[in-house]
């Protein structure tokens, strides 16, 4: 028998090289199996806040489910950098999960920032975050962010309302007014303040304590786990309840990691995020007013604003709608859709 090549192939020799041909399928199948997958997780979250605990849980969850070949790792508290450190790295994939408001998405893909709170009183309350992002536009959200910034949103957790925290009471707009506080590098959270009267100061999330405690600033927003976990309250003894931005927090997978995972695999992280973090959603609401309750025990002073008092918040910052939605007119289709569903 001739190759077609010169050389002759005896019949036997060409049945072993078929057999082979057969077995190599199921070879690389096997070894594909084996392969272990490195899955860091980072992000800027406190120690021992709901969303870390809910990430605690999820690295062990993935791997015993995925029987070791995805090997979770859990850096919580910015111990490999600060939010746009977390950021890049899940676009680029030397971070494979993080977790950040869809607000931080503003300059790349500013229709997804609406999502994020953007800007200010867009949510009205839990249920309508709930129909927003736990619906088709939870799933709408997370395809532009794939084809726009390399990375899926497999589920959504939260931190909940966020609410002033200062060394001075802050009770209206009068005693808001030249307060400095400090507000992620994004230029809707600088606009917000600034309607208000604040002198809001842009500053990396890891900073904020020593800003706090040498002056830089006056205050910041956060919700209540976070302020006990990072001890902000050692800072700065005031709280004002706003309920003025409610932040859902995407659990952002580099896509590229993500499809070069096995179909199993693959499954595996986004139906036990969708588990873990519904879980964390369900801990986060049930537990903030405890988590208030503590901040009094720890010595902090709690203070309201009006009702009368929050409508006149949200009706200076309502412009801000308009602004933000001429950044594209996919931007204003979103921030309308998210409006209908309140």
């Amino acid at each position: 028998m001739d190759s077609g090549f010169g050389t002759p192939i005896s019949r036997r020799r060409l049945g072993g090289l078929g057999l082979a041909a057969l077995a190599m399928p199921g070879v690389i199948t096997s070894a594909r199996a084996q392969q272990k997958f490195i899955c860091r997780i980072a992000h800027t979250e406190g120690i021992g806040t709901p969303i870390t605990l809910a990430f605690e849980k999820w690295t062990g969850i993935l791997k015993e489910k995925s029987g070791g070949r995805i090997d979770a790792q859990h850096f919580p508290a910015a111990q490999l950098g600060g939010l746009a450190q977390a950021l890049e790295g899940s676009r680029i994939g030397t971070i494979q999960v993080t977790t950040a408001g869809p607000d931080s998405e503003e300059a790349i893909a500013p229709e997804i920032a609406a999502f994020g709170g953007a800007p200010g009183f867009i949510y009205k309350d839990e249920a309508h975050v709930d129909r927003v992002l736990q619906g088709p536009l939870g799933k709408e959200v997370s395809d532009i962010a794939r084809k726009k910034t390399g990375v899926e949103f497999v589920a959504y957790a939260e931190t909940g309302f966020r609410h002033i925290l200062s060394k001075r009471p802050v009770t209206s707009l009068e005693t808001l007014k030249g307060l400095k506080i400090r507000v992620p590098e994004l230029r809707i959270w600088v606009d917000f303040w600034k309607a208000l009267g604040a002198n809001p100061t842009p500053l990396p999330y890891s900073e904020q304590y020593s800003a706090l405690s040498t002056g830089v600033i006056d205050g910041l927003d956060s919700d209540f786990f976070s302020i006990i976990g990072f001890k902000w309250f050692e800072q700065a003894k005031n709280i004002t309840v706003t309920a003025h931005w409610f932040l859902p927090k995407a659990v952002r997978v580099n896509a590229r990691w993500l499809d070069s995972l096995p179909a199993d695999l693959q499954d595996l992280v986004r139906s036990s995020a969708r588990e873990v973090f519904a879980e964390q959603r369900a801990t986060n609401r049930a537990n903030a007013d405890k988590a208030l309750a503590d901040l009094e025990k720890l010595g902090c002073s709690v203070n309201r604003v009006s009702p009368e008092e929050r409508a006149q918040w949200a009706k200076l910052t309502a412009p801000l709608f308009d602004q933000f939605g001429a950044k594209s007119p996919e931007t204003k289709a979103m921030i309308e859709k998210i409006r209908q569903l309140a």
